[in-house]
């Protein structure tokens, strides 16, 4: 299994290089690449797990037979649930494992080479600043279409007494490209990390000008065009864009 025979990640940056290509693969897995891993969890089969990999891919399959194994694993069976569940409850249990199958993994790793408390503070503040799966496939980030009902409403809570900018001119008709400019407090400074930008729906990475971005006209979420397989050039013909999600979600209803 990839990641397992290779070498091993031996300082933060690396152990958080390896975090974040794990949890890419999961999220994969649980958002664009969504209709192969549920047909893939076929109840009728062993005990499977969902594996994210350091390239960013993800895989089902059966767990490792050494005791104890060279790495945690990930949640055993999860393919039993599948039919036993509504579709979308059953992706968020899978979330939160993998949310928990990703930290355990790159504390083993930080216990295994003898990380400090400093180190591993960092560590975790590294993948604190990162969405959590379950975050990236319940779509609890924040969206465009939060950021627009504040505009509309003016400002934000009595409590925070801060007020929002969007531009309107970031919103163009037909499929948006642009998402939206970070929120701002009237000092100019960037408001807490709950409200930080704009995150891909497939890969749960903040906005950047450099690239393409893509919004679902159905949940508008965000998603980078590469995650998608979007080209700018491509959106220019189109009048409305339907994500993977939305997209395999509506094909299941007609079946």
């Amino acid at each position: 299994m990839e990641g397992l025979g290779h070498s091993k990640p031996r300082t933060v940056e690396e152990v958080y290089n390896d975090f974040k290509g794990r949890r890419v693969g999961l999220i994969k897995a649980l958002t664009t690449d969504v209709q192969k891993f549920y047909q893939l969890c076929d109840p009728d089969k062993e005990n499977l797990c969902l594996y994210g990999l350091p390239s960013e891919g993800w895989e089902v399959n059966l767990p490792v037979e050494e005791v104890p194994p060279e790495l945690p694993e990930p949640a055993l069976g999860i393919n039993f649930a599948r039919d036993g569940m509504q579709e979308k409850d059953w992706l968020l249990l899978v979330a939160v494992h993998s949310d928990s199958w990703l930290l355990s993994v790159a504390f083993y790793f930080g216990a295994r080479f003898g990380f400090g408390k400093s180190e591993r503070k960092r560590l975790f503040q590294m993948i604190n600043d990162l969405p959590t799966v379950f975050e990236a496939v319940s779509g609890a980030v924040k969206n465009p279409k939060d950021q627009v009902e504040i505009q509309n409403n003016g400002s934000k809570s009595k409590s925070s007494g801060k007020i929002s900018r969007v531009s309107s001119e970031s919103l163009p008709k037909g499929v948006k490209t642009t998402p939206p400019p970070k929120y701002e407090a009237e000092s100019g400074e960037e408001e807490d990390d709950e409200q930080e930008g704009t995150l891909c729906g497939a890969c749960g990475d903040n906005y950047t000008d450099d690239e393409f971005w893509i919004c679902c006209d159905i949940c508008e979420r965000w998603f980078h065009g590469k995650c998608v397989k979007v080209t700018a050039a491509k959106a220019e013909h189109m009048k409305h864009y339907k994500c993977p999600i939305c997209t395999t979600k509506r094909a299941r209803l007609q079946v």
